[in-house]
C-alpha cells in the first residue's frame, strides 16, 4: 500500500477532528469520563497520534499524561497508585502516552521490575480496569504496531534531526537489540489483559498517517451514540469594532516586518 501523502491525509483528518471536537462537547455536557491508552514500540507514533486527537480539543478538558520514571517514594507505592491521581473527573478526557502497561513492556524486557512484581501486575491489571469501567469510565486501549525496519528508520531520523533528538534515549538504543523480546512481552500482555470490559485494539502504524486516521475512526465509532447540540447564537456586535490602544507599554516590533 502506497504511503499516504500529506495533502490527502489532511483532507481525511479534518472531518475526523470535527467529530472529535463534537465528541469533546458531548463528554463535557454529559459528564462522561474518558481514558485513552496509547501503547506501542518506541518510535511507533504515540505522540503524533495523541497530537492528532487533542489538536482541536480544549486543553483544560483534555489532558495528556506522560509520567516520568517513578521517584523513590512512588517506587514503594502500590503500582497503580500514581496513575489513579491522573484519572479524569466528569467531563474530562485523559490521553495516556504510555500507562500502567509500562510494567508489562519496558520494565519486563529491561529487567526494571522483579518477576513477582510483573506477575502481580498481570493479575491485577484486569481487575483494576474492571473497577474503572464499572464506575463508568470509558476506557480504550490501543497498541501501535510497526516493523523493525520502520523503527530503525525513525531512530535514525531522531539521531540526525536536532529538533527530534530529545526523543532518543539510552533505553531506546538498548531496545533496538530487543525487538523479539518486546514482541514476546506484548503477546503475553495481550493474552493476560485483553478482556471483554477492557479490550485491546492493535493499529498498524508502519504508515503513521494511515495509522492515526484508522485509530481516530475506530475510537469515534466505539463511543456511545452522541446527541449533538447546535452551536450557540452569535449576535452582531453593536457599534463599530474598536482598535487596540496602548498606554504605558507598546507591543514588540514585528519580527517578520521590514
Amino acid at each position: 500500500m502506497a504511503k499516504l501523502k500529506r495533502k490527502d491525509y489532511e483532507e481525511l483528518l479534518q472531518p475526523l477532528q470535527l467529530e472529535l471536537a463534537e465528541m469533546a462537547n458531548w463528554v463535557h455536557r454529559t459528564g462522561q469520563r474518558v481514558v485513552v491508552i496509547f501503547e506501542g514500540r518506541d518510535t511507533a507514533g504515540k505522540g503524533g497520534a495523541i497530537s492528532a486527537v487533542s489538536a482541536h480539543v480544549n486543553p483544560r478538558q483534555c489532558r495528556v499524561v506522560a509520567l516520568p520514571k517513578p521517584n523513590d517514594r512512588e517506587a514503594t507505592q502500590w503500582y497503580f497508585q500514581r496513575y489513579v491521581a491522573h484519572l479524569p473527573a466528569a467531563g474530562e478526557i485523559v490521553l495516556m502516552d504510555r500507562s500502567w502497561y509500562n510494567r508489562a513492556g519496558v520494565e519486563k524486557v529491561m529487567d526494571f521490575c522483579t518477576d513477582a512484581q510483573y506477575e502481580a501486575f498481570i493479575k491485577q491489571a484486569p481487575v483494576f480496569e474492571k473497577l474503572l469501567v464499572d464506575d463508568g469510565i470509558l476506557l480504550f486501549k490501543y497498541w501501535l504496531c510497526c516493523d523493525q525496519d520502520k523503527q530503525e528508520a525513525r531512530f535514525a531520523e531522531r539521531l540526525h534531526d536536532p529538533l527530534k533528538g530529545w526523543k532518543l534515549s539510552p533505553i531506546d538504543l538498548q531496545a533496538r537489540e530487543k525487538y523479539a523480546e518486546y514482541t514476546q512481552a506484548r503477546e503475553a500482555m495481550l493474552e493476560a489483559t485483553h478482556s471483554k470490559h477492557a479490550p485491546w485494539t492493535l493499529v498498524d502504524f508502519n504508515d503513521q498517517k494511515r495509522g492515526r486516521l484508522t485509530l481516530i475512526r475506530h475510537l469515534l465509532d466505539r463511543l456511545p451514540e452522541m446527541e449533538l447540540q447546535p452551536p450557540p447564537e452569535f449576535p452582531q456586535l453593536r457599534g463599530k469594532p474598536k482598535k487596540e490602544r496602548y498606554g504605558a507599554l507598546k507591543p514588540l516590533k514585528d519580527y517578520a516586518g521590514e
